[in-house]
This record gives C-alpha cells, structure tokens and sequence, in this order.
C-alpha cells in the first residue's frame, strides 16, 4: 500500500461523500462540484486513509529512525509556524505525523489531515540531513498551502464521468492496484494537460515555500539543489520503477534552475554527510531490505581491501550494516567483532558514537543479555528521548524493573498519547507487575493510536471481564478508567461506521 500511495490522491474526490456522511457514492458524485473543503474534514480523511496504513505490512515504527526524522522534522515545523506557514487552525487541526514505510523506493508523501510517508529507500539513498530535509520540507508545503484541498476543488471541475472514473481507481486501488491504475489512466487521459499544468504550479509553489522554510530552519540551501540533481540523474539512468517521487512530483530543468538563482553567493557547494547520517542511511537500507541475501551482503563490504578504499562514511556504514545484519542472523561473535571496530572509529563524534551504543545495545538485547544492555546504554535515570526509551524500557522489564519502566512509559504517554509503540510497552511493563486490567487497557489504547476501534473495544471488554473475575488486588482506578475509555471508543466506532 505504500508504494501505491498516490492513488490516495485520486482518492480526493471522495471528499463529499466524507463531509456530507454519504455512503452511496452516485449521490455525491452529480449532486454538484463545488467544494469547499473544512481542515477537520480534510483531516477526518487523512484519519481513514492512515488506518489502512497502519495496518499495511511495509508500516514500521523503527525508533531510531524516527529520533532521526523527529531531529529534522521539529526545526521545520517550528520553521514553517514562525513564518506563518502553518495558521493556528492548521495547526490545531492536523496530526504533522511522520510514518515509516519499509519499502526500497525512493519516495515521500504527503497525505490529507497533515500524515506524512517516507519510504526506508529514500533514507537509504539521501547524502545528508540537508537533502533529507530538503524533501521533507517540500512535503510540509504541500500541505501548508493547501495544495490537497486546492487539488480537490481542481477535480470537481471536471465532468462527471471522468470524476467517477478516478473514484472506481481509488475504490479498486486496496484490492488491485494495477488494475486501479488502467481505470485512473483512462479516466484522467482527457483532462491531463490541465491536471499536469495545476501540478506544475503546485510543485514550483512547494519548491519555493519548502527552500525557505528548509533556510530558516538552519538547513543548507545546497540540499535541494543536490537532492534534485541526484533525482534527475536517477531519472536518466534508472527506469525500473524504484524512484516512483519522480512520477509524482515532476521533476523539471526550470525547478532545478529556480532552486540554483535562490542560493545566496558565496554559499558552499554541497551539503556534507555525518557520520551519524551514514550509519541510518545504512540502518534503513538493510530494514527495507531484510531478506537472508541481502543480509549477508553486507560482510563483503567490510573486507579490508574495500574498506580501505572508503571514507570515513562509507567505513561506519559498512561496519553498521554488517553489525545489525549480524545481530538479524544471530551471528553474534561477527556482530560483536564489527561492533568493536565502529566504536573506534566513531570514538570522537558524539552523534555517531550514541548511534553505535544504541546498535550495540541492541546487540545485547538480541544476544539476551540486557544487564549488558543496559550497562551499554549507561543511563542512571530514564532517558528523555523517544528511541532512548523504547530501548530502555524493555530492558528494565527483563531485569525485574517493570515498575521504574512503567511509569516512564507512562509520564511519557501523558504527553504524546497516541504513541503506539509507547503504549506496547507500557502494556508490557503492566503484564510483569501483575496488573493485567491495566495490561489489557493499554494493548486497547495501541488500537486505539492506530484507529482500530473494533479491535479496542474488544480488548477493553476483556479488561472489564478480568475486573470483574478477580476476586482480590482489584485495580479500581484502572476498572473506572475502562468504563469510560470503553464508552467513549463505542462512541468513535458508531461515527468511524457511519463515515464508511
């Protein structure tokens, strides 16, 4: 579903449909074509949209890789507010939620109600935080100015057969999707040119907004320049259908030209590569591609004589690559051997270095030794960041400390509440206390972050039938908590129903 992420833009036309509570498709689609479209409507749709992501195979949730796109994502936004890119209602309104996508294609979406994708590929194949955040930056001004609302008003322009057409491809796209494209194509072939001149003026409009919020923000205005270069050259020599960013934001000599007049002079050339952005960039290669192959792939890259031939990047990528691919075969005396090897050449970059002690903890972790773990990652308290946590917390559980690892995940849970992953573990810290109503209310509340209220309600049945079953050590406040999670879900699943 991932990769076919695009038809959710065709999906659009739906859009009546979802404001007015229509079920029958025909009624909205000759009722009329003017639409104006709410941001709470717009975002009710990004909401149905995410649900079947969530639940799609290629979703990961890697919290590595997340700390790292939180660490360029943040500066973006708070860019993108400061020049009131982002009004107070959007802001409100939206949910500005990365997901991961563990797919080896080079691309990046943006979806309605502000969720955003980013395939492991194109992490994999960027050279620097700066041409990573030069897409991500792109992708936040797609939905800043409204381009899916404004591509949405576009379509209701067209006749009536040829919307139908885009919401059959839309409709046949989560059961066939190569079948979906030949009815979108069909469809859209009479009214291409105008989409195709409405897409150019939104991307050069993406372009321009994402160089400035990408600027401010303290990012190089090298890394869009670089970040297009690299996709036009890929475009001339690639044709396999690995960089499908090319086919939906269209890549043009004017764009790149724009981009080149807006650099200040005397700018540096290129944005550089850290150490740090080798070893993710080398993380989500092998995640999106974790087959048994490709996994051992990653030892010929550290023989010396290639090694010795690289730079300092390509040595802590290899070395990473070949330590986590280790640790995937169970192959831990390799693993430990690369291991010790990176941490000597990252010994004096502190990002690289806490790269290196995650990846070694996770080594630990994997070999069952999470007092080594633990002592790895040297925290004498909780940790403050996410990827810090979700490394600890599990640990401290498997060394008899589920009651310091559950109130972690719960202080960190009252402000980011709709963090699922968070959520798991809390749900695990609960089950080694011996608090299984509490256990079970927080797997409901993982269903709940993914907007499964079928499943969370079933599981906060099950939390109200363990309550009632025990007949000493009853949580109260939990019970009370049940009850009104309980109703309130009930709730959100008669309106999900009603939406579909």
């Amino acid at each position: 579903m991932f990769r076919h992420y695009w038809l959710f833009w065709v999906a659009v036309s739906l859009i009546p449909n979802v404001i007015a509570g229509e079920t029958d498709i025909s009624k909205g689609l000759f009722a009329g074509y003017s639409i104006d479209i709410p941001v709470t409507a717009e975002r009710r749709l990004g909401d149905r949209i995410v649900r079947d992501l969530y639940r799609d195979p290629d979703y990961i949730d890697d919290p590595v890789i997340s700390d790292y796109l939180q660490a360029i994502w943040q500066p973006l936004m708070a860019s993108a507010r400061s020049r009131s890119e982002i009004t107070p209602e959007l802001d409100a309104s939206f949910a500005w939620q990365l997901l991961q996508g563990r797919d080896r294609t080079v691309n990046a979406f943006a979806l309605p109600g502000g969720y955003f994708g980013v395939h492991l590929g194109l992490i994999g194949i960027v050279s620097s935080r700066d041409e990573l955040a030069s897409v991500l930056a792109h992708e936040l001004s797609h939905v800043t100015q409204r381009h899916i609302a404004r591509l949405m008003s576009k379509q209701s322009e067209q006749t009536p057969w040829l919307v139908g057409a885009m919401i059959l491809g839309a409709l046949a796209a989560s059961k066939n999707p190569g079948g979906a494209n030949a009815v979108i194509v069909g469809g859209q072939a009479a009214a291409a040119q105008s989409q195709l001149n409405f897409s150019r003026d939104m991307e050069r409009e993406a372009d321009r907004t994402g160089f400035g919020v990408a600027s401010d923000a303290g990012f190089s205005p090298q890394g869009f320049v670089s970040m297009f270069e690299k996709l036009q050259q890929s475009n001339r020599n690639n044709d396999s259908g690995n960089f499908p960013y090319l086919r939906s934001h269209p890549l043009t000599t004017e764009r790149i030209a724009d981009m080149k007049s807006r650099i200040p002079e005397g700018a540096s050339t290129a944005p550089t590569g850290t150490l740090e952005h080798a070893m993710v960039s080398a993380r989500a290669r092998l995640l999106s591609n974790s087959s048994v192959e490709a996994l051992r792939n990653w030892y010929s890259e550290t023989e010396p004589g290639l090694l010795a031939k690289s730079t300092s990047s390509q040595k802590v990528a290899s070395l990473y690559g070949a330590t986590l691919a280790a640790i995937k075969l169970r192959d831990f005396s390799r693993a430990l051997e690369y291991s010790n090897s990176l941490q000597t050449l990252v010994a004096t970059d502190a990002p690289a270095k806490r790269q290196s002690r995650y990846l070694r903890a996770e080594l630990f972790m994997a070999e069952g030794k999470p007092d080594a773990a633990l002592s790895t990652l040297g925290f004498n308290a909780a940790p403050k960041t996410r990827a810090d946590l979700l490394l600890w917390i599990p640990l401290k559980v498997a060394t008899g400390q589920a009651d310091v690892a559950a109130d972690a995940a719960q202080l960190w849970l009252i402000d980011n509440p709709t963090d699922a992953s968070m959520w798991q573990q809390l749900a695990s810290a609960r089950a080694s206390q011996g608090r299984m109503v509490a256990a079970v209310r927080a797997e409901a509340e993982v269903n709940i972050a993914y907007f499964d209220y079928a499943a969370a309600v079933s599981r906060l049945k099950a939390a109200q039938s363990l309550y009632r079953s025990s007949s000493q050590n009853a949580d109260h406040i939990e019970a009370s908590i049940v009850d009104v999670r309980l109703r309130q879900v009930e709730q959100l699943l008669r309106e999900q129903a009603v939406e579909r």
